[in-house]
């Protein structure tokens, strides 16, 4: 069963098709056509929603911004599990349906206010977006001392661009649309000061009025306990089913190998902003589905004074931090402001804020596109991936077979693995995993003094777009800097795979730290790859750029070092 909250209402279902998306339901279950369906693949974001994490009893609050907004027309309904999902037409405080007496949410009276809507097709999309960043910002307003000035915790402009980022609007432009966003905090004001009533959007007091809501969306009747096929003891209930279709949301790692093994070729199912697409514009029926947002291990991080395994190039133990799979680039993006900031300021560029509450790091290099914007910049970072090959009653090939307690139970064998991740590419859409298998953790050694790290992504839009090439470079300078010690060069959007540039590594290893010897290098890319032509760019375009982008990363290093030598 899953459990959610739809508008303040709470919804309980068991027997649901699991590829059914939020979208869907909402539109075809329930008849919420305030939320549209525009471009059904998560780029448009006409079908935007709000959703908060509900509390769970006995378990501390994260530091996490209590709302977030997601793409609902690829994002599956089960997603919304321990969640309260809202669309446009709740924001308003209208308890007697009647628009004329309603207390339109600041967002949207901004929007009226600065005529930001023509066709109003995108609308809803873009109410949501801003109402996020102003209840977000709201409630840090409120728990934070501020000073009482008109200015107190106004939306900046950056912030407002940066919250409707991924929203697309044709035919009214972006000004207006913004001067809505920067009015919503006067808006809030001026009714606090006039004392107004105001729907209050937050957590704990929308948990009250769900928890005091009788009418609810129920279906009665439980699944039947679903035991694991081929003998497993272990039992785990299908989450949803729906006639022979399944989806399960296991809750620890022994859950979650159990299933994999009972069902290697189950659909593995993180955030889906890939995969998403395969029911919406595939129109596949999955029949069997394991989702992996109810396992908390694969969503936490640590550091590691391991050995950084065969990719460190038998280098001396160093700490390396490593990454949940299941974490989603926003649970990320602190982590690695603390020890990567130059691969976290990229996150500014990656997809839209919609993509990146649900895309997560295990989902972007599982995916093995060759144009993603996280391999290239784990390439040259040295980076190892955790594989876990799970089976039932037979011993894998490749390494050693561990059995957990939970495991044992069940008579489920996995395997773990450690590589470097230059080696888990190996085609097109074709990696090291395996039927049954799944990306455990990234391992990224940590930066040493010596070393520099430079991204720079090329794109027809600087946000919200893929990348026409990427190139991720990590320079090792001599101690005394005047001579490179190593390279890693990483590639994307160049090749059929993530690759790193190995001949152009080598041009560089030993040489000067100077302009001309990146000069030199560059002249080498064409032996490393050749770029293939598509409608982002063409062959010749993605060599010149990435020759010039390798300059730039020499230009960059020298300015770095004769800043440090200040």
């Amino acid at each position: 069963m899953i459990s959610f909250y739809l508008n303040g209402k709470r919804h309980e279902l068991t027997q649901l098709n699991p590829n059914t998306t939020v979208l869907e339901y909402l539109r075809l279950h329930e008849g919420q056509t305030d939320t549209k369906e525009g471009c059904g693949s998560g780029d448009c974001g006409a079908c935007t929603v709000m959703v908060q994490r509900l509390p769970v009893a006995g378990q501390p609050q994260d530091d996490a911004e209590p709302f977030y907004t997601i793409n609902s027309c690829i994002t599956l309904v089960s997603l919304m599990d321990g969640h309260h999902l809202m669309t446009a037409s709740y924001l308003a405080d209208n308890p007697e349906h009647h628009p004329e007496r309603a207390w339109l949410h600041p967002a949207q009276q901004a929007m009226v206010e600065c005529h930001g809507s023509q066709c109003g097709f995108c609308t809803p999309g873009f109410v949501m977006s801003l109402a996020c960043v102003y209840e977000n910002n709201r409630m840090q307003k409120n728990q934070e001392v501020v000073s009482q000035s008109a200015t107190a915790n106004q939306l900046s402009y950056e912030k407002v661009v940066a919250s409707i980022s991924g929203n697309l609007c044709r035919c009214t432009g972006y000004r207006p649309i913004i001067e809505a966003g920067l009015l919503m905090s006067d808006i809030g004001q001026r009714r606090e000061a006039e004392q107004s009533a105001v729907k209050d959007l937050t957590i704990t007091l929308a948990t009250d009025v769900m928890a005091s809501t009788k009418e609810s969306a129920v279906s009665k009747e439980a699944p039947v306990a679903a035991a694991l096929n081929d003998g497993a003891s272990m039992t785990v209930e299908p989450a949803l089913i729906d006639a022979v279709r399944q989806l399960y949301i296991p809750k620890t790692l022994d859950e979650l190998d159990a299933l994999l093994a009972a069902n290697p070729q189950a659909t593995i199912w993180a955030g889906g902003t890939d995969l998403g697409l395969s029911v919406t514009q595939h129109l596949v029926d999955h029949d069997v589905i394991i989702q992996l947002s109810g396992v908390k291990a694969l969503k936490s991080w640590t550091l590691s004074d391991s050995n950084s395994d065969k990719s460190s190039n038998h280098q001396a133990k160093r700490q390396s931090l490593v990454i949940g799979a299941g974490m989603s680039y926003q649970q990320m993006q602190p982590v690695l402001e603390q020890y990567f900031p130059v691969f976290a300021q990229l996150f500014e560029r990656i997809a839209s804020p919609q993509i990146r509450n649900m895309g997560t790091i295990g989902g972007n290099v599982a995916n093995a596109s060759p144009i993603g914007d996280l391999p290239p910049i784990l390439l040259a970072l040295d980076a190892s991936i955790h594989l876990r090959h799970c089976a039932l009653n037979r011993e894998n090939s490749g390494g050693e077979a561990k059995t957990g307690s939970e495991a044992n139970k069940s008579n489920a064998l996995y395997t773990d693995e450690i590589i470097p991740l230059s080696e888990f590419f190996l085609d097109y859409k074709k990696t090291k995993l395996q039927a049954g298998s799944y990306v455990v953790a990234i391992h990224l050694p940590l930066m040493q003094d010596n070393q520099h790290l430079f991204i720079h992504k090329i794109s027809k839009r600087y946000e919200d777009d893929i990348s026409a090439c990427l190139l991720a470079a990590r320079i090792d300078v001599s101690a005394d800097g005047t001579s490179i010690e190593n390279a890693k060069l990483g590639l994307g959007g160049m090749a059929a795979i993530p690759l790193l540039a190995t001949k152009c590594q080598q041009a560089l290893i030993g040489q000067a730290t100077e302009v001309a010897s990146f000069e030199k290098a560059a002249q080498v890319l064409s032996a490393d790859v050749t770029p293939m032509t598509d409608v982002r760019a063409s062959r010749e375009y993605r060599t010149h750029v990435v020759q010039r982008l390798l300059v730039k990363c020499g230009k960059q290093l020298v300015k770095e070092l004769q800043a440090e030598s200040v």
